[in-house]
């Protein structure tokens, strides 16, 4: 069985390409970090708003925890 050259380096290039795939799929922080610097870029009140919230969620449940703590 005779396998040429270009063949092999084609089906590196094809594993590389997935492996490439399957590392970024992977890498959920990375692809947080991309879509915040997108959105940053694209629409910063949205960004805003969005950290806004979650603040109040923190602070809305860390209020709760306490009151329930304290009776």
């Amino acid at each position: 069985m005779t396998t040429d050259r270009s063949d092999v380096d084609r089906a590196r290039a094809e594993l590389a390409a997935t492996m490439d795939a399957i590392e970024y799929k992977l890498n959920v922080p990375k692809r947080a970090a991309e879509r915040v610097q997108r959105l940053r870029a694209e629409n910063p009140v949205a960004l805003a708003g969005i950290a806004a919230g979650a603040v109040a969620a923190v602070a809305g449940a860390v209020w709760g925890v306490v009151r329930l703590v304290r009776r």
